[in-house]
């Protein structure tokens, strides 16, 4: 460190372009084919003052790179770098460009196998520390995390990157990417790429607010601009530099730039940094439960656990478990989430299944469906390892006690995942007295502290006994909540309903008792969402709603149609279409339940109230009805819009989410898939005359591909409208290539695709 900052050096692409880079090549294969190239790339950053120079390898990935000796690509890139004089040399791991599971193809343990091999090839070359950067899946940047962690020595810096909104592609905040990778003990944490620093700054402040360790922070310089068919950036080295300097000043310490920033504007950061000290950032205590969408703070006000994902005196939960029905599971989930719970616990603990194996599944499925944390609520250490790893944010595990196996199965569990720990007042004897619940509390925190849990990643459970065996036990626990609240300063959890087994009224009396806790300090019960007399106690924290609509298959199975797709449930859809089919033309179950569920999840989606996940799963649940309803012949006649990532770019995820959504609408798509030359582009119109054309990029070095595109589409008299999309397109950017239309997202081309046939026919 110098004068207490880290130094990162700027775009490689950018350098690389200026210096015979043609658009869409790999930058990483000029490590094997034009060594010198970005040997002197490198040197011009280290004379520039940067201390950590960053290989290229950022896409050096074989799941991108095919037919190319990738090991070598790496090998080289870091010799290449420490060749040109750097101090220290960074391994650059980003994306693989396909989606994980459940939202895309790639399952968890590929990826992590991928990385795995690609981060041993850079430790052996001799690289200093990782950095996992321009992330936006949480789930894969986690994945990537663990892999290097486990598979090498180094540290690992992570960034994530976010779009105008101030959320990731699918839908992650800053606040719940920070907490979740802190958690996972990554050296540092922050953002980089897709905006200026200027517009970076209120992201920043977040991320220096939660952050429990370094913050780095790498912005572009500016917003990229078209001007002669070339890209260029509007940040000078000056602009940047006084931009980054209230970026330092809220707590960074770790800087560098991304695409469009050149050694001149690491060399004004430089100078800047060298007349500044880092700012004292206090290392944040909150206690925290994360899914890949959303953070929930425990603290002051009373934060709800849905417990119904419990199989525990549910005998048709009991039964969906054992037959492995998600879609009843994922119901539950639904309904709890609508009914105002903060959190859900998922407990699938039952002989006659595989524990392990079946909380995997459920976790993965529901946290694609619900935007809430999720309770691993769990003894088993396989179990709970498997929920953990694959669990896509910071979970609870609930629970652990005093007893030596509890503690040496799921700690090691608990500190590996970084998740907050509900410890449950239970050693060798059962706690009667509030005094021997708060002594069980108390030897809790001083062994979970001693063995490395943060306290603030402690829960402590006061332990529920019902009264119809001991009257008093409701005030014994409630004591118990106040105590453990005021002495020992950490968050409480109860499960409500267990005071009232036995007797009858059973709603009432685990009201008065819920009541009772809250009075006494309580952070989170544990309790369903759905009984109206706890929305009462909660003072109208919950509200009561009628989720029976969206599941019932009265009236040949309308109302239940629309509520699957709305919620994402694919089993079933069928033979509700089946049935309505009956009483119903295909036009009018189109009509009056595809469209309309669509379109309220759209809405939400455009409001931020539900993210991409949530789109994805409404338009495969469409895509199974629609099935139905048109038979094998879907696809035929002529296309209304035809789809195509330009020359150049093999990215297509977007392509992908746009296509699937249009087609929920009963769009008839052409998909040209990725890399497509602008002849082929010119002659599916010429073949179809669709009305409307769909371009994709996710490079700035692919968008002069997508201006030749539509170029030839015009000389060839295309009356095709067309529409442009992409990670780095911008309205700006679609006038300048001379689009009709920007397509921000694949609800936006959806609106567009309506206007555009409607017109058309």
């Amino acid at each position: 460190m110098r004068n207490g900052f880290i130094l990162f050096d700027g775009a490689m692409g950018t350098m690389l372009q200026a210096r015979g880079l043609k658009a869409g090549a790999f930058p990483e294969t000029y490590n094997l084919t034009h060594p010198d190239v970005v040997r002197d790339v490198h040197r011009a950053y280290v004379e520039a003052g940067s201390e950590i120079i960053t290989a290229n390898t950022f896409g050096a990935n074989p799941f991108k790179m095919k037919n190319v000796d990738v090991e070598a690509v790496i090998k080289a890139g870091v010799r290449l770098a420490k060749e040109a004089g750097a101090k220290k040399v960074a391994l650059d791991v980003s994306a693989h460009g396909v989606l994980l599971e459940p939202n895309g193809t790639l399952s968890f343990d590929e990826a992590y196998a991928n990385y795995a091999k690609i981060l041993k090839w850079g430790e052996e070359a001799g690289a200093d520390l990782v950095l996992i950067e321009t992330m936006s899946d949480l789930l894969e940047a986690k994945c990537a995390l663990l892999a290097a962690k486990e598979n090498t020595s180094l540290p690992v810096y992570v960034t994530m990157t976010y779009m105008e909104d101030g959320r990731t592609f699918l839908g992650t905040d800053p606040v719940t990417a920070t907490v979740t990778l802190s958690a996972l003990h990554a050296d540092a944490v922050g953002v980089n790429c897709s905006l200026g620093a200027a517009d970076m700054l209120p992201l920043v402040e977040s991320i220096c607010k939660y952050a429990t360790c370094p913050v780095i922070v790498q912005p572009n310089a500016g917003l990229p601009k078209v001007k002669d068919g070339k890209t260029y950036y509007e940040d000078t080295p000056d602009l940047f530099a006084a931009a980054m300097k209230n970026i330092a000043a809220a707590g960074v310490t770790i800087l560098g730039g991304c695409c469009g920033t050149t050694p001149e504007h690491i060399e004004k950061l430089r100078e800047m940094l060298d007349g500044m000290t880092p700012t004292a950032r206090p290392l944040p205590v909150y206690t925290a439960a994360t899914s890949a969408t959303k953070t929930v703070f425990l603290g002051d006000e009373v934060k709800v656990i849905g417990e119904r994902l419990n199989p525990t005196g549910k005998k048709k939960l009991k039964a969906a478990l054992i037959e492995g029905d998600i879609d009843y599971i994922l119901k539950e989930a639904i309904d709890q989430e609508r009914a105002g719970a903060d959190i859900l616990d998922v407990n699938v603990g039952l002989p006659e299944i595989d524990e392990a194996k079946t909380l995997e599944r459920v976790v993965k499925e529901v946290q694609s469906t619900v935007s809430l944390p999720l309770q691993l609520d769990s003894s088993s250490k396989e179990a709970l390892e498997r929920a953990c790893r694959i669990y896509a944010g910071k979970p609870i595990i609930n629970s652990v006690n005093l007893k030596k196996e509890s503690l040496d199965a799921i700690l090691p569990i608990a500190l590996k995942y970084g998740a907050t720990l509900v410890g449950l007042c239970l050693g060798d004897t059962m706690p009667k007295t509030h005094e021997e619940r708060y002594a069980f509390a108390e030897k809790l925190v001083r062994e979970l502290t001693a063995r490395g849990i943060k306290k603030s990643d402690i829960i402590i459970d006061c332990l529920v006994l019902t009264i119809a065996t001991d009257a008093t036990q409701a005030d014994e626990t409630a004591l118990a909540v106040k105590m453990v609240t005021e002495k020992l300063d950490v968050r409480t959890v109860l499960g409500v309903s267990n005071v009232s087994f036995g007797m009858p009224d059973r709603l009432k009396i685990n009201a008065a008792f819920l009541g009772k806790c809250i009075q006494a300090g309580l952070s989170a019960p544990i309790l369903n969402p759905l009984v109206e007399e706890y929305a009462e106690v909660l003072k109208g924290k919950l509200i009561s709603l009628d989720t029976s609509a969206y599941f019932t298959f009265d009236t040949g199975g309308a109302e239940g149609i629309r509520g699957m797709i709305f919620c994402g449930v694919v089993g079933g859809i069928e033979d509700a279409v089946r049935e309505a089919l009956k009483t119903r033309s295909p036009l009018d179950i189109i009509n009056e339940e595809f469209i309309p569920a669509l379109d309220e999840i759209g809405v939400k989606f455009e409001k931020g109230e539900v993210f991409l996940p949530r789109l994805i799963a409404a338009a495969e649940v469409v895509k199974k009805g629609m099935d139905v309803l048109k038979g094998p012949e879907a696809e035929s006649g002529e296309p209304d819009v035809i789809l195509a990532t330009v020359k150049g770019d093999i990215h297509d995820i977007g392509k992908n989410i746009v296509k699937m959504l249009l087609q929920s609408y009963g769009f008839k798509v052409l998909d040209l898939g990725k890399d497509v030359d602008e002849k082929e582009v010119v002659a599916a119109w010429e073949r179809t005359h669709a009305p409307l054309i769909g371009l994709s990029a996710l490079m700035t070095t692919t968008v002069p591909s997508m201006k030749r595109t539509i170029d030839a589409l015009h000389a060839a008299g295309s009356s095709a409208k067309i529409a442009v999309g992409g990670a780095v397109l911008t309205p700006e950017y679609a006038r300048e290539v001379g689009a009709d239309y920007y397509g921000k997202d694949a609800r936006e081309t959806v609106k567009i695709a309506e206007e555009v046939i409607r017109k058309a026919k």
